[in-house]
């Protein structure tokens, strides 16, 4: 289903959290290619006023024609939706490469495909490797950048987060009967039936499934051991599916019960009818998603007017419709532009959440990458 990259910095929809050279010109260089009305070029304007503003952006944009997107499922944060709207809206070929990528796999195709017409523009990444590439990011800012909290920004624009949700347990309640919490994950009629979404030392929503089930066993954000512990023991007793569950296996019943993000599992039970979504009670591990400009797209004035698209109410609220809870909610409930009715469905929430730091976040992933192998065998 995908998707990798560690993220954990929490959810706009509670309290924020706090988380946190150019060369010389000669005189027989060539112009410097312009785009827009503000004559700046599209490759290093950090607003649309660099474009002379938004029409101006638009227009550069369209004249690119092209948007290249890479590790967007469909059915991830309702990307299919979004990428229809955006073409429907503004009349650019979007080319979605390698939706089931993780985000480790993102960075790898730009630095493959450097200089060619077929790199990623755009990137939607977990935490860790969001952070361990801003120097791959074009700074932009957003006609709405000014509402997303510093907590969620980084201050010049080359990344900002996007929609986020909480670690979830789906199942199949007809395959599997009822499950509670996380202990109900060792019951031995659930034997070759748990799946988690990726590789934890990987994917983000892996990385944040064990530390939900690491919280649930008495840890917290500063030991995921507990969570690693657990799954050695489902492993041991033979729970545990090394499967990455998609659409088409849970459809199928292969994966009856998938640890994922709750919007994923909560996508899943429009589907099949006896699939339910639980939140573990006080293990509610909140993760957001990190949205970037590839600073070598191929068309940069499309990957800055896809930003744009992304943060606009409509771009936000397209997330809100596929289940993930939008950076600028807070502020659009204050403006009213907010979809209230599909806000108000929201998987319910029991017990304060629990935040990880981009600290937090190293010191796990490097318990991980030390022990998880072991731990599954």
């Amino acid at each position: 289903m995908k998707k990798s990259g560690l993220n954990t910095s929490g959810l706009l929809a509670m309290t924020a959290a706090a988380l946190l050279a150019a060369g010389l010109v000669t005189s027989c260089a060539p112009p410097e290619k312009k785009d827009g009305q503000g004559g700046a070029a599209a490759s290093t304007a950090t607003s649309s006023a660099d474009f002379g503003g938004m029409d101006g952006l638009v227009e550069a944009a369209k004249k690119e024609g092209e948007l290249n997107v890479i590790a967007l499922p469909p059915d991830w944060a309702n990307y299919g939706a979004i990428i229809e709207a955006f073409t429907a809206k503004y009349g650019i070929k979007v080319n979605s490469a390698q939706p089931g990528a993780s985000s480790q796999e993102e960075i790898s195709a730009a630095q493959q495909q450097k200089g060619r017409s077929t790199a990623p523009d755009v990137f939607d990444l977990g935490q860790s490797v969001a952070l361990a590439n801003t120097g791959m990011f074009a700074p932009y800012k957003v006609e709405h950048f000014a509402e997303i909290s510093d907590s969620f920004k980084d201050p010049d624009g080359r990344w900002v987060n996007d929609y986020g949700g909480y670690m979830s347990i789906g199942y199949d309640s007809a395959k599997v009967g009822v499950i509670a919490g996380v202990d109900d994950l060792l019951k031995p009629e659930l034997k070759g039936k748990v799946a988690l979404n990726g590789d934890p030392t990987q994917a983000g929503a892996a990385f944040s499934g064990v530390m939900m089930v690491a919280v649930a066993q008495g840890g917290s954000p500063d030991d995921i051991a507990p969570g690693v512990e657990f799954f050695h023991k489902l492993n041991q007793a033979g729970n545990f599916l090394p499967v990455d569950p998609t659409p088409a296996t849970i459809a199928s019943g292969q994966t009856p019960v998938v640890i994922d993000w709750d919007y994923l599992n909560v996508a899943q039970a429009k589907k099949v009818p006896t699939w339910k979504v639980v939140i573990p009670h006080n293990a509610a591990v909140a993760g957001y998603y990190f949205q970037a400009i590839n600073a070598e797209a191929p068309h940069p004035a499309a990957a800055r007017l896809w930003q744009e698209f992304l943060y606009s109410d409509e771009g936000q609220n397209l997330y809100l419709a596929g289940g993930a809870r939008p950076v600028r909610a807070d502020s659009m409930v204050t403006k009213g532009s907010i979809d209230r009715a599909t806000y108000g469905t929201l998987p319910p929430v029991d017990g304060a959440a629990a935040f990880v730091s981009v600290e937090q976040n190293k010191k796990a992933t490097d318990y991980l990458k030390a022990n998880w192998a072991k731990a599954i065998g």
